[in-house]
């Protein structure tokens, strides 16, 4: 998905919010106090929420402090979420998601792929293969979160992780990159897969030296 498709999808609880100001009312008791209806509070807040996780995470401090400040129906409340809201926009709008993720990212994946070629000078094949399928997996996860493709599905009341051959397809049908990429990535995640789970034999050292720096293209052509 584009910067213009993700800026669409945080409009919709943005729109959202703005009718939930539109229910403020008072109760008699407290003629400064305004409230918000209950109800539309509580699809706000599930919009926007479901937007921040799946963008950023639980952990970031935009989905804490959006917890945090509208945890009640008075009409402050809204506008608090409102206006995390539209810093988040102008966050998404400015390219600094993309571009601090990018990094960070870039930085953890080549101390991971150093690795894989130290091993792989050292003449370990079977570790380097698992280590380099980890890498490209995670990969994976990061260009469905910027294209925001799920990247999990709920099952039994918790969200179950989509396995790397499902998130290659959806990439693919997204066009993030072409059917000879997922052709390819399927063979490397079949090598990663006999590699996890002991079939040593079945592919050689020569078949990860071209597996590390097939992945290495890979991962700068197709950044996220």
């Amino acid at each position: 998905m584009k910067l213009a498709d993700l800026l669409r999808r945080i409009d919709e609880p943005l729109d959202i919010g703005q009718d939930v100001l539109s229910t403020r009312y008072q109760d008699g008791r407290a003629s400064s106090v305004f409230y918000i209806k209950g109800l539309p509070m509580d699809g706000f807040r599930s919009a926007a929420l479901s937007f921040i996780e799946r963008v950023y995470g639980r952990d970031h401090t935009h989905y804490q402090q959006f917890t945090e400040h509208t945890a009640h129906t008075y009409q402050s409340s809204a506008e608090s979420g409102l206006a995390i809201l539209k810093a988040i926009r102008t966050e998404i709008a400015g390219g600094w998601l993309f571009t601090i993720r990018g990094l960070v990212a870039a930085e953890m994946f080549s101390d991971f792929l150093d690795m894989a070629q130290h091993l792989l000078d050292q003449g370990y094949k079977d570790p380097a293969a698992v280590v380099i399928g980890s890498v490209l997996e995670e990969h994976l996860r990061q260009l469905c979160v910027k294209h925001s493709i799920d990247i999990a599905d709920p099952k039994g009341g918790k969200m179950i992780p989509r396995k790397a051959d499902r998130l290659n397809s959806d990439l693919t049908k997204n066009e993030t990159y072409t059917a000879l990429d997922q052709k390819q990535i399927t063979a490397w995640l079949g090598l990663r897969n006999d590699a996890a789970h002991g079939k040593y034999a079945s592919y050689t050292e020569e078949q990860v030296k071209n597996y590390l720096a097939g992945v290495t293209e890979f991962m700068a052509r197709v950044a996220p």
